[in-house]
């Protein structure tokens, strides 16, 4: 696979030509990235869930999408087999129910189906068939806009960097976490697109290494000039003066501005404020929650020991050692220099009156 920024992580494929129902959701399997490019194609929500529960899809972005499809093809497989109306909407609540459990933290989960059960009672008057397409047509958008949100994240981060610029970032929040572009990485793609010579530094982000596995593999792929260095490493980085700014994703930002990301990330920020560099959160506002106050109040996952102990099947801890193993921390508003969203750049308390 020849990856481009433009690359599908998620996609809704229709089972038949003429309509968008039924149809399937495909899902780039990330797990077996860098070694193998493969794909699922999930025809049930248990398939679905399990895909978004064991990070074969992964990225708030695109979490919120498959997770949209999957309630989307389910209500459009119950159409398929006859049901009435009222059928359909018991099919997509079921599904939006079962597929709300998988993860807790990022909150484009339970905003997208949140946003696909207010389509169905909005078009809970027409006939089973007609609604199917509708909510099929709605996870489609879900996914286009992100898309658009991502390329506005990345047009605005752009003007933060100049030719000749190198950033850090944690985890994976590139293309493969969202429809398109994806997050922090999106302005290291347009700057590029604008002749600008920009490079990365990747944290190889333990325990998974999504950032050795995926930052990685995306970067080079989209031939972008990417060092891979141990998270351990970051601090000796930034003293020596490699980097200019940081750049990383979200999986959920607070009313108050902090901000949660994969596990790490908390320390990235604490070492980018100590060295003097600005450290950017770069999140579409699906991944606002001005229901949530603070940080503190963000669910925290917590992992299997296994991530930590047997981590791609070699054992690499003492067998019965205590495991702690959160997958995500918060980063305080008050050491986050400024948030990039589709709207803008703003100081991070600002950043959330722009959710409306």
């Amino acid at each position: 696979m020849a990856f481009s920024p433009r690359a599908l992580s998620v996609e809704w494929v229709p089972e038949r030509p003429g309509g968008l129902w039924p149809g399937r959701v495909r899902i780039l399997d990330q797990t077996k990235l860098p070694a193998e490019v493969d794909f699922i194609d999930a025809t049930t929500t248990e398939q679905v869930w399990e895909a978004i529960r064991s990070l074969r899809v992964r990225g708030a972005p695109a979490i919120g999408i498959a997770a949209a499809m999957g309630a989307a093809m389910a209500a459009g497989q119950a159409a398929d087999r006859g049901a009435v109306t009222v059928g359909v909407l018991a099919a997509l609540a079921s599904a939006a129910d079962t597929l709300s459990t998988a993860r807790p933290t990022a909150v484009n989960l339970f905003w997208a189906l949140d946003r696909m059960r207010c389509a169905a009672r909005e078009n809970s008057a027409l006939a089973a068939t007609e609604l199917a397409e509708r909510l099929a047509a709605e996870a489609q958008a879900i996914r286009d806009e992100d898309a658009a949100m991502c390329r506005a994240i990345g047009e605005h981060g752009a003007t933060l960097l100049k030719d000749g610029d190198s950033v850090l970032t944690h985890c994976n929040a590139g293309g493969l976490a969202t429809a398109e572009f994806g997050t922090a990485l999106a302005p290291v793609y347009v700057a590029a697109e604008q002749g600008k010579r920009i490079s990365v530094y990747a944290d190889e982000t333990r325990p998974l290494l999504q950032g050795a596995r995926l930052t990685a593999w995306e970067l080079m792929h989209a031939g972008v000039d990417v060092t891979l260095i141990c998270d351990s490493m970051a601090a000796h980085v930034m003293k020596e003066r490699r980097v200019d700014v940081v750049f990383v994703g979200a999986d959920r930002i607070a009313a108050n501005g902090d901000a949660a990301n994969k596990i790490g990330t908390y320390g990235v920020a604490l070492l980018a404020r100590a060295h003097g560099i600005p450290f950017y959160v770069l999140a579409p506002t699906s991944t606002f929650d001005l229901a949530t106050p603070n940080g503190a109040a963000i669910p925290i996952e917590e992992r299997a020991a296994e991530e930590v102990t047997e981590g791609f099947g070699r054992r690499t801890a003492p067998g019965g050692v205590r495991v702690y193993s959160p997958a995500f921390d918060v980063t305080p508003a008050e050491i986050i220099t400024g948030i990039i969203c589709e709207k803008g750049i703003f100081p991070p308390k600002e950043a959330m009156v722009r959710r409306g």
